[in-house]
């Protein structure tokens, strides 16, 4: 049996007014439950989706160590959408998880014979084809820019464009319909925030619609790809094989609804945040620069560090077990604090400090290792490289005014942002 203890923890993360905060104010919080509490057992969350009246609460991580931890230990620690109901902090149903989430809700041996096929179709041709494609990309979306005023909202002329144009080129996407597939990515996020919620206030219609609208642009491509192949992913995807076994139309379809989240979402927010970032701290956009080479790869470390654009995922306790001296009990939620780990003072020598050059970056931006890992993290530091390189050169005065952040509980974002630049 789960834990059913009352006693919640008087710091309480479970909120929408905490997710509200900035992420200053949440960042105090975590930073006195790393101190003093570092499991700490919290009220059930409170959901727009799907409030759950059995809800007995969960555990806070907030401590790096713990989350490396938990995130490695998958024997332990499910994953599972279909024995526990996933990874998501809010509770999800189990056919919007199943059509959407593909691997990352998925335990062994399905996730490892899964992930395989998926990976098999990365090969070391197809990863130069993407990088290329994404430098291409990179150099458009700055030629835009600088075609167009002075004054821009930075996330939709910049930050936005990339990680779905290179989702929807990879994948096959026609350019026709990528904008009804970028918004429906978004809205399959942002169920906490008021600009996603349905005129009825239907935050669960919005993601059944947006799921609607992934997964039927996925199943016209399998269809067209299957009768004539191209050079793009969804090919690779219906041809591989291993072991004899092969991806299902609906597998590729939940796989897409993965990407289109997790690739368009993402590395957008990490963008955002570093010109923020960038702007705050000209010293350190004066080293990049400088020597940028050389720099860029701890730079790009530092940037999803700083930004942790994902911040919340959980894992269910399939035995009794400890972590940080508390005793977890099979089937306990434990809910993993990102942003709080990569501030965690035992590892980050000054962690509120904004550092390009920082060696050793341990983050957890990209999850906390084991068989979870992002499977696209090389695809988002190649996106961050392509497109500083393009702005920091050729728009050496953008600067960026004050953000409008998402209210979420996942992910850490900003819905707007205004720059300014000299014009071509």
């Amino acid at each position: 049996m789960p834990t059913t203890r009352t006693d919640y923890d008087p710091l309480d993360v479970s909120t929408l007014a905490f997710w509200a905060q900035s992420a200053d104010d949440r960042e105090k919080v975590f930073a006195e439950l790393r101190r003093s509490r570092p499991v700490s057992w919290q009220a059930p969350v409170q959901s727009m989706l799907m409030p759950d009246p059995d809800d007995p609460g969960f555990w806070a991580i907030t401590r790096h160590a713990d989350i490396r931890r938990i995130s490695r230990d998958h024997e332990v620690f499910s994953s599972s959408a279909e024995e526990y109901g996933g990874v998501m902090l809010d509770l999800m149903p189990p056919d919007v998880l199943e059509a959407t989430s593909s691997i990352l809700m998925m335990d062994n041996p399905r996730h490892g014979l899964i992930r395989r096929l998926i990976s098999s179709a990365f090969t070391p041709r197809r990863i130069a084809l993407i990088e290329d494609q994404i430098a291409r990309q990179a150099k458009q979306i700055v030629d835009d820019l600088l075609a167009g005023p002075g004054e821009v909202d930075f996330v939709r002329a910049v930050a936005s464009r990339l990680p779905m144009w290179t989702v929807s080129e990879m994948v096959g996407i026609d350019p026709e319909i990528r904008e009804e597939v970028t918004k429906a990515a978004n809205e399959l996020v942002g169920w906490n925030d008021d600009e996603q919620i349905d005129v009825d206030g239907d935050n669960l219609m919005v993601m059944l619609n947006a799921m609607g609208v992934l997964h039927n642009a996925a199943f016209d491509l399998c269809e067209r790809r299957r009768a004539q192949p191209e050079d793009d992913l969804i090919s690779a995807l219906l041809a591989a094989e291993v072991d004899g076994k092969k991806l299902t139309d609906e597998d590729i379809a939940a796989f897409f609804c993965l990407i289109s989240v997790a690739g368009n979402d993402t590395t957008r927010q990490t963008t955002s945040f570093a010109m923020k970032a960038l702007c705050d701290f000209p010293d350190q956009r004066e080293i990049l620069v400088a020597d940028f080479d050389n720099v860029i790869g701890t730079a790009v470390d530092e940037f999803v560090r700083w930004t942790s654009p994902v911040m919340t995922f959980r894992r269910n306790a399939r035995v009794d077990t400890e972590v940080g001296g508390q005793q977890i009990l099979a089937g306990d939620k434990v809910v993993l604090l990102y942003p709080s780990g990569n501030r965690d003072e035992s590892v980050f020598a000054d962690p509120y400090a904004f550092d390009v050059t920082r060696k050793d970056n341990d983050h957890v931006g990209f999850g906390g290792g084991g068989v979870h890992y992002c499977l696209g993290a090389h695809v988002a530091k190649v996106q961050l490289r392509s497109i500083f390189r393009e702005l920091l050169f050729r728009v050496p005065d953008l600067q960026v005014g004050e953000p409008e952040y998402l209210v979420s509980n996942f992910i850490h974002g900003i819905k707007r942002m205004p720059a300014t630049f000299t014009p071509a």
